[in-house]
This record gives C-alpha cells, sequence and structure tokens, in this order.
C-alpha cells in the first residue's frame, strides 16, 4: 500500500456484483446471500449507477406481508409501503445513489458514509460508470499498515522536514499504532504541528510527543 494519503482507489473492492433495473426481487436476496453484501448498485447503460438497493430496502416486503396498515402508517411509510409491493431492482432503489470518486481521500468517504448512514458506497468514474465498491471494513484496512512502514513515514515525511537539524536525534517508535516521538528540538511551537501531522498519517491511532527543548552545548575548549 502507498505512502499516505491514501485514497478510496487503494482500498475499494474491485470485482463487484450489480443489478440492472429489471432485476426481480428474488435473485437480487440470492445474490446478496451468495455475495455476502447488504447492499448492490443499481445499473443501466454501460454500467453507469442509477441507484442502490439494500436490505433496508427489502425488509418492508416481509414486515408488511400479512399486516393491514393503519392510516397513520399509511401516511408516515409512504416510501415503506411502496417497497412492500415492488417487484424489482428499479422499483426498490434508492436513488440517486450515494457514491465516491475513486481518487477521494478516505476521510473524504468516511464522512459520506456517516453522514448518510450507509456502509457501503459505489465507487464511480467521471462518467459515472462503476469502478468498485468501498466499504466501512475497506476505510480500516489502512490501520493493518506494519508499523516500520508507518515508523519509515513518520521519520521522511514529517521529522526529518520539520526538524532537519535537532539538537539531538529524534527517535520514531510505533507500538499498537501508537507513535511516539522522543528527542530534543530548538523551537517546541512546532510540536502541536508535528502531532497533527502524524495523526494525519494513514494507519495511526494516536501519537505522544516527549520533545523538549535543548539548545547545542559549547565546546569548553
Amino acid at each position: 500500500m502507498p505512502s499516505s494519503p491514501y485514497t478510496v482507489s487503494d482500498v475499494m473492492t474491485h470485482t463487484v456484483v450489480a443489478v440492472g433495473r429489471d432485476a426481480p426481487f428474488k435473485d437480487i436476496v440470492q445474490l446478496m446471500d451468495e455475495w455476502k453484501v447488504s447492499a448492490l448498485p443499481v445499473l443501466e447503460g454501460e454500467g453507469r449507477v442509477v441507484g442502490v438497493v439494500s436490505e433496508a430496502d427489502l425488509l418492508p416486503k416481509e414486515e408488511f406481508r400479512d399486516s393491514d396498515p393503519d392510516r397513520f402508517t399509511q401516511r408516515q411509510r409512504l416510501d415503506d409501503l411502496a417497497k412492500a409491493g415492488a417487484l424489482s431492482a428499479g422499483e426498490l432503489m434508492s436513488a440517486p445513489a450515494v457514491t465516491v470518486h475513486a481518487d477521494a481521500p478516505l476521510a473524504e468517504a468516511a464522512r459520506i458514509m456517516a453522514r448518510r448512514k450507509v456502509k457501503r458506497l459505489p465507487v464511480i468514474n467521471d462518467q459515472g460508470l462503476l469502478e468498485g465498491v468501498v466499504s466501512r471494513g475497506d476505510l480500516l484496512k489502512v490501520f493493518l499498515r506494519g508499523e516500520e512502514e508507518i515508523a519509515d513515514e513518520v521519520r521522511h515525511e514529517i521529522v526529518d522536514r520539520l526538524f532537519p537539524a535537532p539538537v539531538e536525534p529524534i527517535l520514531v517508535g510505533v507500538h499498537d499504532g501508537v507513535v511516539t516521538l522522543t528527542g530534543r528540538i530548538r523551537d517546541t511551537s512546532l510540536v502541536p504541528v508535528a502531532a497533527r501531522m502524524v495523526r494525519a498519517v494513514e494507519g495511526v491511532v494516536d501519537v505522544e510527543c516527549d520533545l523538549t527543548a535543548g539548545s547545542i552545548r559549547s565546546d569548553p575548549r
């Protein structure tokens, strides 16, 4: 995996199962079960994403299967009642689809998922064609980075640039995703900047800075 900043293309699933607008209800359920996914992109034409059908879109058919909703329920859950009678992906899907581009930063994808309360996003190109799918689990893959890989990035991309001439060498340690910076520097006002930059490195869980002020000792001779 490349050094940060990571993008959606670095972690997304490229092999994606999708359906067309005319896909019948039972085929959708079967595909979800077979591929162990909770949602499917709905495509038209050459692969343009027009919607997403999820487990939540399918459940009203079971919920209202043997019930006669009262007037309050009919008013408050009109969309769910319509989906209870739906037979195809085009009738069931949520549209327009909530999507993300492959070159989007992982933080952007995470914000979209949280704001729109979805577990996975179709990844599209500039023409709206499907390129893959990114899930919550995919976004967490960055925390599987090796500790030495993280340490190397912090050392070369942050420490060496922010503190080019420290009073003494700055040690970079990583344990369980927590980065520790230890050493003496000339300008301690840069410590908060270093901490913020380290936290932005993909795979970092937290940062501890033990950077103290120091000066080069003069030679008594």
